[in-house]
């Protein structure tokens, strides 16, 4: 049988103890398939190689190999080889019955007692058998496929023509550093070339980035009362101390910020005043002024989140704050919200000393993106395919967005308080009675429907709760069934 790659299985054999080689050998093995290196019906190596391979008589490895296929830890096929069994025994509590003698204190495995925790972050992703109601991502079904075939194509042509694929700038590919610059400073009215950009693999990454250059522990980093999750998880782990301030029908409660400002010396403010994570709520342009004018006063940084500006359904789009004052703004975007979430391709754009700060950080972090993805979206974005398929799926979106509303606002009625929002791919739905919540997330639960929790949103324990439903990603018939499910409690 062909096998891609040689296992090394190097035994340590120790020819005084008085357990029996075949037996140190068969310990060997046990422990390899324990500890998950060969896995279920992975093929071994043959007697004579790993005899030969570790200074062994053959016939001890076949004694060795004949015992555990008698326990049901090997199968042996003739003319084939001799395999993990795909039905492994039950690990006992201890080897076989002769165990090797421990002759020394080394520990089992390495000691993980100083691991910090994790973060508790709930993710929506399409498992097997179940359905999932996603916050707000794209169909990736839209997604141009034979375009963006032909302009990958051409870009791993160029980067291999001019000697691209080796290690690059961990700020990324110049040639889609220069796409965005273009596309920021033409549709979103900053000033930018592309020693201002620096791409990441996804807003998220930008987001940890941004809290490892800007934070240190002790400081105080502002985010609404409810917010992006992974965010507020991303300051949490910089050590910083995580305020929350007010939102209203209107966003960020600007008066109760300064408040805080006066209490807490703010290092960065976190927001996303496009279409507000979770609430979708558009920040008007006086609160954006005011905000602007607080970053000035206080001195502190913000970390906007513009990540889904291109679909905005009921007129153009405001304004980035980064339009405004770019030296008080580090700005990310995304475009895996345009393309799809798989391509792992944000950006960030701050001044150039921030952006160097961003690319060590890179450098330790995974060196670098995928250049010839990056060629291709460049592409895409200087042939102007990108704005086509953006027209083309803010089209397909709006009529869903409008469908979406009709199946909720008729399934739950007054039950709930929905605005339809001015943009985004995602709804929010408050509920009056918070039982009702509870057993709607109680039998999407148990009917294997995947949403966010409601309680995740808030920066406290106390605080508000809503369902963020994405409706981009389904066809209004496939919403509608699946809010069916949701609705038979």
């Amino acid at each position: 049988m062909l096998r891609e790659w040689k296992l090394n299985l190097h035994m340590e054999i120790d020819r005084e103890s008085h357990v029996a080689v075949y037996l140190q050998i068969a310990h060997v093995l046990i422990r390899e398939i324990r500890r998950g290196r060969l896995a279920p019906g992975s093929v071994l190596p043959g007697t004579r190689e790993l005899a030969m391979e570790n200074g062994l008589n053959r016939k001890t490895v076949i004694k060795a190999y004949d015992e555990l296929v008698a326990q049901g830890w090997l199968s042996s096929e003739v003319t084939k080889g001799t395999f993990v069994s795909a039905d492994l025994p039950e690990v006992p509590s201890k080897p076989i019955t002769r165990r090797l003698e421990r002759t020394s204190t080394v520990p089992e495995g390495p000691q993980f007692g100083r691991l910090r925790p994790g973060h508790a972050l709930s993710a929506v992703y399409g498992r097997p058998g179940h359905v999932a109601l996603d916050d707000g991502v794209p169909d990736t079904r839209l997604f141009p496929v034979e375009t963006f075939a032909r302009a990958y194509r051409s870009g791993l042509a160029i980067a291999a023509r001019h000697g691209r694929l080796a290690y690059g700038d961990p700020r990324g590919s110049q040639p889609l550093r220069q796409a965005i610059s273009n596309m920021l400073n033409v549709e979103r009215g900053l000033a930018t070339t592309p020693d201002h950009i620096c791409l990441t693999r996804g807003s998220q990454m930008a987001i940890y980035l941004a809290a490892k250059v800007m934070l240190q522990p002790g400081d105080t980093a502002v985010m609404e009362t409810l917010s992006y999750p992974p965010a507020r998880a991303a300051f949490g782990s910089a050590g910083a101390n995580v305020v929350s301030v007010r939102l209203d029908e209107n966003g960020l409660d600007v008066v109760h910020l300064e408040a805080l400002c006066r209490e807490h010396r703010v290092r960065l403010v976190y927001v996303t005043p496009h279409h507000q994570f979770p609430t979708t709520v558009l920040l008007p342009p006086d609160r954006r002024q005011r905000l602007m004018a607080l970053a000035e006063q206080f001195g502190f940084a913000l970390v906007e989140d513009d990540y889904d500006h291109e679909f905005h359904f009921a007129h153009k789009p405001l304004l980035p704050l980064a339009s405004a004052d770019p030296t008080k703004v580090l700005y990310i975007g995304s475009m895996s919200k345009l393309l799809a979430p798989s391509l792992r391709l944000g950006y960030v754009a701050a001044p150039p000393r921030v952006i160097d700060s961003l690319a060590s950080e890179i450098l330790l972090l995974d060196r670098q993106g995928d250049q010839a993805t990056e060629y291709a979206v460049a592409e895409l974005i200087d042939s102007g395919e990108l704005r086509r398929h953006a027209r083309k799926s803010l089209r397909v979106y709006a009529q869903r967005r409008e469908a979406a509303v009709a199946l909720l606002q008729e399934a739950f009625g007054e039950r709930i308080a929905l605005r339809p929002p001015d943009g985004g791919l995602a709804l929010w739905l408050r509920f009056g009675d918070d039982a009702l919540l509870d057993r709607i997330e109680a039998h999407a639960a148990a009917s294997r429907i995947g949403m966010l929790p409601s309680r995740g949103f808030a920066g406290t324990e106390d605080g508000p709760r809503g369902l963020r439903l994405g409706f981009a990603s389904m066809t209004p018939t496939e919403f509608e069934t699946v809010i069916s499910r949701l609705l038979t409690i």
